[in-house]
This record gives C-alpha cells, sequence and structure tokens, in this order.
C-alpha cells in the first residue's frame, strides 16, 4: 500500500487526491468525493473538506493510501 506522507496536519480530502494526482483537479476531486467514490477508513467519505491526518486510509479507484506525518 502506497504511503503519502505530509508535513502537517490536517490535509483536506480533495486536496490529498489532488496532490497525489488521483484527479487532475480540485473540481474533479470534489466532484468524486460528493459523487460517493471515495473511501476514508473503510467508510464512503462525502465531505470534501475532511481533515485527513496520520494513520488516516484513503481509497478511491483500487488505489489505497495510508496517510504518515513526516
Amino acid at each position: 500500500m502506497p504511503e503519502v506522507i505530509i508535513t502537517s496536519e490536517p490535509v483536506e480530502l480533495y486536496k490529498l487526491l489532488k496532490f497525489e494526482g488521483l484527479c487532475a483537479s480540485g473540481g474533479e476531486a470534489k466532484a468524486v468525493i460528493a459523487e460517493g467514490l471515495v473511501r476514508l477508513n473503510g467508510e464512503i467519505e462525502t465531505q470534501k473538506r475532511k481533515k485527513i491526518v496520520s494513520g488516516d486510509c484513503v481509497v478511491f479507484n483500487e488505489v489505497e493510501l495510508q496517510v504518515r506525518l513526516a
């Protein structure tokens, strides 16, 4: 499972998807979140600005990311 290293927390969910290249833009990231296509820690997440912290697991489009603090 790929790890995402963040330097400060929290990070907004849509920004994480955009910065990791899973979505082409912030708008696209917000849309896929609103459609219920993203899971956070095993649960469907629809809050675009949900705060992501170290230890969280994000899954989108069959890609699973484990978030860690640097």
